[in-house]
């Protein structure tokens, strides 16, 4: 919630009734970030491998949001009924 993208500080609710089901999203949203995040670190783990971080150093920990920057250029290309993977450049974040 601290990074500035999540847009926390300008977020203003001027229903007091919307406040909590507002907090019950921001928490599932916390929830499920953290169970993703824990189960790409636990396969990471049991598999004895990491992902390369911001930094280009190998780490066990990485950030599901770093994840998500690794894969964010990557499209799925129809033609003439063909899907294909367009810009799968995964070298960028140590995965090969």
């Amino acid at each position: 919630m601290k990074y500035p993208l999540f847009f926390a500080d300008s977020f203003f609710v001027e229903n007091p009734e919307r406040i909590e089901p507002m907090l019950f999203l921001m928490s599932l949203y916390m929830l499920v970030y953290n169970l993703g995040e824990r189960q790409l670190r636990n396969t990471l783990k049991r598999i004895k491998t990491g992902i390369k971080n911001q930094l280009g150093k190998l780490t066990m920990t990485p950030t599901l949001r770093w994840v998500f920057q690794c894969f964010q250029g990557i499209h799925l290309l129809t033609l003439d009924g063909v899907n294909q993977i367009v810009n799968l450049a995964l070298h960028k974040c140590g995965m090969n």
